[in-house]
């Protein structure tokens, strides 16, 4: 089932377009990271999935309905974990999260029993009656996040959820993601941290000018960047190493020697790794590591956009 839709969509603010008749589909289960500098489109990509604000042209379909025609029935199905911690200070934990829930119509103990879980969830079962006022920023993060899901959405987006905490936190974070999508939720998240949507995404989209760069898997997207393995050989006896007798096996495309490491490029299509191994050995030259070097998701951004992520 398509959770997500959107077809031919495009936003204008004025003469400036922001987003740039793009096509996406997520699919019910799936962690989709959307990737893309400052100023890419993802927020007001996010913001018209939301019904926050309007479309200029194209479609968007939430759980097969349109978003523009069934606002309502988006917005009740969707939890939202904004980029700026969005809790209120005078009130406690549970209170907060009571009151972001209240907002889809539960009520009694339904809405008591429902905020307590979300509590238990992110770990802050034990700060029922604390104001957030003292928290960690951490720690505000993860309310944040109860008080998106109290109403157990269908899909929850997730934008910049880790930003400014510590790592203890963030990793408790990103298991909650984990979680939440083992429990059934889809989720579109965004990050900076490259390593996070490497981490626990499915699929990818990579977003730049408003267009649409790049997208699927993160081995599918590596894929664009390089149509080569590279592995790189620590050994001892570097001075054993013939450059042109490693050239020699099938697929090798280039071998560089670096002290007493020796990086092999090979076409990807080729598996050659036994015959590596075994010119080292043959020849007397004791391996002390081998380690395959493939391109990270940060690589593969830097080569489609040019720019940073932060850029």
């Amino acid at each position: 089932m398509d959770i997500v839709k959107i077809k031919e969509l495009t936003k204008r603010f004025g003469d400036f377009t922001a987003v740039d008749n793009i096509d996406l589909t997520i699919k019910e289960g799936e962690i989709y990271g959307l990737l893309g500098p400052n100023g890419a489109g993802k927020s007001t990509i996010i913001n018209m999935i939301c019904g926050l604000i309007s479309v200029t042209k194209g479609s968007i379909e939430v759980l097969c309905e349109n978003n523009q025609k069934h606002s309502n029935f988006t917005k009740k199905n969707i939890g939202v974990v904004p980029q700026d911690i969005a809790v209120y200070e005078d009130l406690t934990c549970i209170e907060n999260v009571k009151f972001f829930a209240s907002l889809y119509g539960i009520r009694g103990e339904e809405l008591k029993k429902k905020a307590e879980e979300a509590l238990e969830f992110v770990g802050l079962s034990d700060k029922q009656k604390s104001f957030p006022a003292g928290f960690s920023g951490g720690m505000k993060r993860r309310l944040n996040i109860a008080c998106a899901i109290a109403h157990t959405p269908k899909l929850i987006i997730m934008d910049e959820p880790t930003v400014g905490i510590d790592p203890q936190s963030r990793n408790h974070i990103l298991e909650s993601v984990k979680k939440l999508n083992e429990g059934g939720c889809t989720i579109i998240y965004t990050s900076h941290y490259m390593e996070e949507v490497e981490q626990i995404s499915t699929r990818i989209s990579i977003i730049d000018h408003g267009k649409v760069i790049a997208e699927g898997t993160k081995d599918e997207l590596k894929a664009i960047v390089t149509d080569k393995n590279t592995v790189e050989v620590t050994v001892s006896h570097i001075n054993l190493v013939k450059e042109e007798e490693l050239k020699k096996i099938k697929g090798v495309t280039g071998v560089e020697i670096d002290e007493n490491k020796v990086k092999i490029d090979s076409l990807k299509e080729v598996h050659n790794l036994d015959k590596i191994i075994l010119y080292f050995t043959e020849g007397g030259i004791s391996i002390k590591n081998v380690e395959s070097k493939v391109p990270d998701l940060e690589t593969v951004f830097l080569t489609l956009t040019g720019r940073k992520l932060r850029d």
